[in-house]
């Protein structure tokens, strides 16, 4: 056992502790755009060379209490830097949020936005101290991303894969991110989180072929020393309601769907994916929690609470006014996480897991990390809600 824990340190860079269960798993889910990606030069954008900060320092605000642009209360700091995560990893810690979901990007069978997690996150410190886990955002990459160009509709990269690169992604996940000994599992599966399924069974060449290759992404994970694979959907209008491409197809429900591909769980990116993110804070999440209800009685596999910050895309927007959501106040946050964690506790045999959007989404609005206007409010919330419960 010594000599186990001796490589393990070596290899991951961090103290290996025994694993900390909790009550309940807080997850944040983490855009990793805060750093020079050498990519984001291949499509020209953020020339200042700090990622997307540029498009938050430069935002304007276009309306009288338009809150733009948002000040970072640590500034504009580079997160591949692990001392720089390691803050980020302490303080999220500290104050109750115990798993970071990385939006993780895979292009032209290259990674993109990967420097965050494996030179800032897992080359922290204190890395151990937290969990953390992938969501594939496996949607085309647009100039939604460029503020400077008011054109979003051009692709800078499609999301689709072929099964040849996505033999080589599973084994890059399993090698380098399952394999760490804080990666989050549930009932000791890797968590691993979908978020475009249609653009995945069209990439890879339809519904069979999809299936095929998740089956193969299960069979390696075994293989590799797991019980299985959590495969966890991203709910909204991306999961298609049929598969007419397979023979005899008998689907018809988003819930047929996932269990032909076999999702274990599902919870939501976003609330302006479901609910329009325009006015009051308070009713577009009301809107968003009713569904809620619907989704227990319309899947069968466990839905796990999703409660959103904010929405206010405006810095990618320099020049037009987009829908957002105003009167976003740390004391309405709390409330709606209060109500995930009642609907967690009414469903105690599924996975306890909350999913907040998120931990620094500064582009849209939607961010815990502490800024100028509410310091550390947002992440006060969490932890009165969640911390030592």
């Amino acid at each position: 056992m010594k000599r186990i824990i001796i490589v393990l340190t070596v290899l991951f860079a961090c103290n290996v502790q025994g694993q900390k269960t909790y009550k309940y798993d807080v997850a944040a889910f983490y855009w990793p755009a805060y750093h020079p990606d050498p990519r984001f030069k291949d499509i020209h954008v953020f020339p200042d060379g700090k990622g997307e900060w540029e498009a938050i320092y430069k935002a304007k605000p276009k309306f009288e209490g338009h809150e733009v642009p948002k000040v970072p209360l640590w500034g504009y700091e580079d997160e591949s830097d692990p001392v720089v995560m390691g803050k980020k990893i302490a303080t999220a810690v500290q104050y109750g949020v115990n798993v970071m979901m990385f939006d993780w990007y895979w292009y032209d069978n290259k990674p993109f936005l990967e420097d965050a997690l494996n030179k800032g996150f897992l080359k922290a410190k204190n890395c151990n101290d937290m969990r953390f886990s992938l969501m594939w955002a496996n949607h085309d990459h647009s100039s939604y991303l460029n503020p400077a160009d008011p054109d979003k509709s051009k692709i800078y990269w499609y999301g689709g894969v072929s099964m040849e690169i996505f033999k080589g992604m599973v084994d890059h996940i399993i090698k380098d991110y399952f394999k760490r000994p804080n990666y989050y599992k549930i009932n000791g599966e890797p968590v691993f989180s979908i978020y475009e399924l249609s653009t995945f069974i069209k990439g890879i060449g339809g519904s069979e072929k999809a299936k095929a290759a998740l089956d193969y992404f299960r069979k390696k994970t075994r293989e590799a020393g797991f019980p299985g694979l959590h495969l966890q959907a991203i709910l909204w209008g991306n999961i298609p309601s049929t598969l007419k491409d397979v023979p005899g197809d008998e689907i018809q429900t988003q819930d047929a769907t996932l269990e032909y591909f076999g999702f274990k769980s599902m919870t939501n990116y976003q609330w302006c994916h479901f609910v329009q993110p325009k006015g009051d804070y308070i009713p577009w999440g009301e809107k968003a929690i009713q569904k809620w209800a619907e989704w227990d009685t319309a899947f069968k596999i466990p839905y796990c609470p999703h409660v959103s910050i904010g929405w206010d895309c405006n810095p990618r927007y320099p020049d037009v006014l987009r829908d957002l959501v105003v009167n976003n106040k740390p004391a309405y946050f709390k409330m709606f996480l209060e109500k995930a964690k009642e609907y967690i506790d009414k469903h105690p045999h599924q996975p306890r897991l909350i999913t907040i959007n998120a931990w620094n989404e500064w582009a849209e609005g939607s961010y815990l990390e502490p800024d100028v206007a509410h310091g550390m409010s947002y992440l006060e919330a969490v932890k009165e809600v969640f911390k030592d419960k």
